[in-house]
Formats: C-alpha cells, structure tokens, sequence
C-alpha cells in the first residue's frame, strides 16, 4: 500500500505528537504507513502525490482568515506552499481530507466565506449529518447525530455552490463538506480524544481560545461527552482510498 501523508503545522512537540498519534491510531496506520510533515518546521520538501495514497491536514494554532498583514513569517510560507500543493490536489481531485485548520485552507481555496463569525469554543458539541452526509461513503457507519470536539475562531459562512454540504452544528452550520469526489473537510477534530484535547487545552490556554484561568472548567466540559464518532471517518478515508 502507499503510504498517506499528513501535514502538521503545530510548533508544540508534545502537542504535535500526540496528534500524530491519534491520526495513526484511529486511521489504523502505522508510522510506515502515515508520513508526517510539520510544515512549519521548515520549507515543505517536493510532495508527489503519486507516491501517496491520500493527504490529511491536521488542525494549527494558525488562522486563515487573519489578514495577511496580521500574519507572521512562517504562517504565510505555510499558507503559500499548503495552497500552491492544494492547486495539484484540488485539479487531480486528489483524495486529501483536512482537520479544522483544513476548512479554511480547502474553503478559501474554493471561494468559501470564511470569517469568524461561526467559531465555537473548545468542547464537545452535537454535529448533525445532513442527506448529503448520510449518503456519503466518507460517513459510513457513523450515527446520524454524534458529539464532536471543536475549537476553532474561524468557520465558514458561506459554502460555494460546487460544495456539497455534509454536516453542521446549531453554532457551526458548517461542520463537513465535500468538494468533487474526493476533497473533503471537517471543522471539528475526527482525531480528537480525551489525552489529545486535555494537552490542547494546556497548551494553548493561552492563545485566545478561551480565558486561561478557566481552563480547568474547559477539561470538565470536554470530558463531559463521549467523542466516539468522529474517529471512523479517518479509518473511513484510509479504507476508501488505500491504493497499491
């Protein structure tokens, strides 16, 4: 099988490794099979989606939205090459699934609204598959309504017309969608566990997701839900798409 690619772009090792973890955890694939690289490490190397079954995104403590004035260095070297390889992937309609931070790279990339007008706060909400979503094969055996967790200043408002709406929160009308085949995006975390967000929350407690000094608040609320539904959509993607 090749191998699938995810991208990171989190400058917390603990933070970065661990989300590493749960993508090869819930995809079910092993370090051989998942190569990871940390875009914001250094320049990407030359990605060649022949070598690759598919490409993941992983969230970022980056937002797409910011004018670009507002952004530093890195974030815009990160955001010029995601997007020049989003050209490939976009017209090969590449499989390639992106987490969070992938909504508003995939979104802007196609002409989406993305703005902060839809965040919501760290914690578990209640995402809702629309027809779309429960007729995608992305979505198999999924429940019709499950608890996610999200964490995110930034959404999209508005979807273009070519976009094919696959789920959404009464806070987040877009939570999932799909453009041609095989380009899809969450806004919550399919790979977000228990571990994974209690290190989320102490590592960016300062970073504006919410007050630091009621981080202990934010953990009781996320532990408060059973995420366990999200996850399938990672193995979902690597069994539909595994090629040889």
């Amino acid at each position: 099988m090749r191998p699938f690619l995810l991208l990171a772009s989190r400058e917390h090792d603990i933070v970065a490794d661990d989300e590493y973890r749960a993508f090869c955890e819930y995809s079910g694939l092993g370090p051989e099979q998942l190569h990871r690289v940390r875009a914001e490490a250094g320049p990407l190397p030359e990605i060649r989606l022949d070598d690759y079954s598919g490409v993941m995104l992983g969230g970022s403590p980056f937002t797409a939205s910011d004018p670009e004035e507002s952004k530093d260095e890195v974030q815009r070297r990160v955001e010029g090459e995601i997007s020049a390889l989003l050209d490939v992937i976009v017209a090969e309609d590449f499989p390639f699934l992106g987490a969070c931070y992938g909504v508003g790279l995939l979104g802007a990339h196609r002409g989406a609204v993305v703005d902060r007008h839809f965040g919501e706060a760290v914690g578990p909400v209640k995402v809702r598959l629309s027809a779309a979503g429960l007729a995608d094969p992305l979505c198999a055996g999924l429940d019709p309504v499950f608890d996610a967790y999200v964490g995110h200043k930034e959404a999209i408002r508005t979807l273009p017309r070519d976009a094919a709406l696959l789920a959404g929160s009464d806070t987040c009308p877009v939570q999932m969608f799909r453009f041609g085949r095989n380009l899809y995006a969450t806004q919550f975390h399919p790979e977000l566990d228990l571990t994974g967000i209690e290190r989320r929350i102490e590592a960016y407690r300062h970073s504006g997701y919410f007050p630091p000094d009621e981080a202990e608040a934010v953990k009781e609320r996320a532990f408060g839900a059973l995420v366990t539904e999200p996850q399938k959509l990672l193995r979902n993607f690597c069994r539909l798409y595994a090629r040889g």
